[in-house]
């Protein structure tokens, strides 16, 4: 029936290609909506890479028709009853979900935290009730009635998916999407992590994991400037594990979407290295061909699907136009169930049909299942030592903050930079937390933080996937985002390096990892104030920390030596309710080796202590943090009033008890002073006068830079001084 002439999709013509008449009746049979079967088949670059699948058989495409239309339903039920959300996406992309969960997807509804489970992202994270109707008839743990509260207060259907953490725990979420873009990027992340774990722990005799990761974005997500970073880094390693589905509708929020774009994207993800695929995504034969074709194909190639859609199929009042988008249908929703063939009358209807259908797949899926916990069990009883530390990964278990600082030697450092400590100290790190992993967005050589004997992870060159290094290119907002899927696939503990000022460049990856309380991210960001020096002001933080300080569950860590710096590193692997910002100096500072190693490292893993005691009736507290404790310790030198309380740490100082806080810092003595290299405005919270940097810094020697802008020990105590 190749002759068979298809209508043009909203102008554009596309190849055409036999398909089964049959399967084309079973669709149209079992949906209302006219042409639902698909104008057009696949337009399909890489021909020859396709090999293409028998058509789905009737009754399974007629199951997945009707699936598909009541996921429509439910998804206008229950942004209707809410008076918001986004019907868009749900309606237009039913039949990609359909495949998906209904036949594509390797998944087990009753063990959603499966290691080798496929993962979906949403990227287009606005269009949450598509995941939440999929994730219900899919038969995970998420019932009607948490569809009936979709965005509702305490409920498990919030308006943008959250990966679990401590407000939500939905089954079958695997990030927190919303920004979009983020969910392409991490995404690559999560991928990544799956040639990782691959790499290290499949064997010749088994293989434990194959799996494979998707995403579905739209055309903001492929706007924003993250999932073009983060797609030229996917096709550079060969992330052929990966599948981008591009809901292709034309449209974005204000307008049409060629009013703001008309590059083809084809040819772009092409020109990076993608596989590309060009198909309708409505039609159900081509949507399963195309996913079938691009799980089969391990060519080193990541998967771009675009699937050309109407944004609100079936609403025809709305369909295909940016009133699409959002809440704008819900006064059509009657008449689009109807139209659709759903009864107006009953809400959140659900077939008997599509239950007993999705029941069979998880049938099937559980087979799948049970086959591999065999293989699993033969690979861990041949492979104690490797299950073991692979279970421990997955579970976050390892050794305490305590058990660590003790397992790691004194640093017996000289006079030096933090970054270089850390260097040091991120060797002893990687061996005693075996999923640990480093990267940088091209500074190791400065920032310090390459594993050594760790090997570095790729393809080409001297790579591999069991590396320990990444080597992220210039492209820090993706290094952020992949960082946060390496920490959402739940098997590594990932760390990426740059310039403390460049941490703006992905800020919004940490607010998201900070809100998904991913406690397997941890950054580190060098060359930390105005003591940068020459490099002049566009490299010299003042802003940076204390903008990174007020981030809800973030710890961020500027340690003022050596030994603090074994802190820092220690809590950034044990911290469990965030990620964590390691903030270093380029600039040599002073070990403060009055006070015992032990000591301070068990202090600052209080956030702040006392770094030197007052010999005397207790007059004046200064707090420092960073290089600054070295100028603090010399100005108290004098003072035998005076005590010095080293605060690396704020957010963790805070989580201390009332008791060991007024130890630290007596209520009774309110004469303080603060001082740090940085804006001042977060240290009034502790003290009454602060020494700080509420300006730009200018190009100079970095020593230079400091005693101009009054970061020195004379000017700490004509300060301290002052305030008699």
């Amino acid at each position: 029936h190749g002759g068979h002439s298809f209508p043009s999709f909203k102008k554009k013509q596309y190849t055409k290609m036999k398909f089964s008449m049959l399967a084309i009746a079973a669709a149209a049979l079992s949906s209302g909506v006219n042409g639902f079967a698909a104008n057009q088949r696949f337009a399909v670059r890489s021909v020859s890479s396709l090999k293409m699948s028998a058509a789905v058989e009737v009754d399974t495409k007629a199951a997945l028709a009707t699936a598909a239309n009541e996921a429509r339903g439910l998804a206008m039920d229950s942004i209707a009853a809410a008076h918001s959300g986004h019907m868009g996406l749900p309606l237009g992309c039913a039949e990609i979900g359909a495949t998906l969960y209904g036949n594509q997807m390797q998944y087990n509804a009753a063990d959603p935290t499966w290691m080798n489970r496929d993962r979906f992202i949403l990227s287009a994270g606005h269009g949450s009730m598509f995941l939440y109707s999929w994730l219900n008839l899919a038969g995970f743990d998420l019932s009607i009635d948490e569809l009936k509260n979709f965005r509702q207060h305490h409920s498990q259907t919030p308006g943008h998916p959250e990966f679990p953490n401590s407000e939500h725990t939905t089954p079958g979420i695997e990030s927190t999407t919303g920004p979009l873009g983020q969910g392409v990027a991490n995404a690559v992340g999560l991928a990544l992590s799956e040639k990782m774990a691959a790499a290290k722990y499949n064997t010749e005799d088994h293989t434990i994991f194959d799996h494979h990761i998707y995403a579905l974005a739209g055309d903001g997500c492929f706007q924003e400037g993250v999932s073009a970073e983060a797609a030229a880094f996917a096709a550079h390693e060969q992330l052929d594990n990966l599948v981008i589905l591009y809901d292709a509708n034309e449209v974005t929020l204000d307008k049409m979407a060629e009013y703001t774009q008309s590059e083809d994207i084809i040819k772009r993800y092409e020109a990076y290295g993608w596989e590309v695929y060009d198909i309708d995504g409505h039609d159900l034969d081509a949507v399963e061909e195309a996913i079938a074709a691009a799980k089969a194909s391990n060519n080193g190639k990541p998967k771009f699907i675009k699937c050309n859609t109407v944004i609100g199929k079936g609403m025809e009042e709305t369909e295909g136009t940016n009133a699409a988008h959002g809440e704008a249908g819900v006064a059509y929703v009657d008449n689009a169930k109807k139209n659709i063939g759903l009864p107006v009358d009953e809400k959140w209807y659900v077939s008997e049909g599509t239950r007993d259908f999705f029941k069979g797949v998880q049938e099937k899926n559980t087979a799948n299942y049970d086959e591999w916990k065999k293989t699993y069990a033969a690979w861990s009883d041949a492979n104690p030592e490797m299950a073991k530390e692979l279970e421990s990964a997955i579970a976050d278990e390892g050794m305490s903050a305590e058990e660590m600082i003790k397992a790691i030697p004194a640093t017996e450092a000289p006079a030096e930079a933090t970054r270089v400590s850390g260097n040091k100290i991120i060797q002893d790190i990687a061996k005693l937390v075996p999923n640990y992993i480093s990267g940088s967005a091209d500074l190791h050589g400065s920032c310090r933080n390459y594993i050594e004997g760790g090997g570095n992870f790729g393809a080409g060159f001297d790579k591999s996937y069991a590396g320990k290094n990444l080597y992220f290119g210039i492209r820090e907002h993706a290094m952020g985002s992949i960082l946060n899927g390496i920490a959402y696939h739940g098997i590594f503990k990932a760390s990426g390096s740059t310039f403390a000022v460049f941490v703006d460049y992905f800020r919004p990856t940490i607010r998201v990892a900070s809100l998904a309380e991913l406690n397997r991210v941890s950054y580190i960001l060098t060359h930390d104030s105005i003591g940068v020096g020459e490099d002049g002001p566009t490299h010299q933080p003042v802003e940076t920390v204390s903008g990174l300080r007020v981030f809800p569950n973030l710890d961020v860590w500027r340690p003022s030596d050596a030994e603090e710096t074994v802190a820092s590193f220690v809590s950034s692997v044990t911290y469990k309710d965030g990620p964590t910002a390691l903030i270093f100096s380029r600039q040599n500072m002073d070990q403060n080796d009055a006070v015992d190693y032990m000591e301070r490292r068990e202090g600052a893993l209080k956030g702040a202590y006392v770094a030197k005691k007052e010999t005397e009736d207790l007059d004046v507290i200064i707090i420092a943090t960073g290089s600054e404790v070295q100028h603090a310790l010399k100005a108290a030198a004098d003072l035998p009033g005076a005590r010095v309380v080293s605060m690396p740490c704020m957010s963790l100082y805070e989580r201390q008890t009332d008791e060991y806080k007024e130890s630290v810092l007596p209520s009774s003595c309110t004469k303080r002073i603060a001082m740090e290299a940085g804006v001042s405005g977060l240290w009034y919270k502790y003290a009454s006068k602060v020494v700080g940097v509420d300006r730009f810094g200018f190009s100079a020697p970095g020593d230079i830079t400091m005693s101009e802008l009054g970061m020195t020990s004379e000017n700490l105590s004509e300060q301290i001084a002052s305030m008699n």
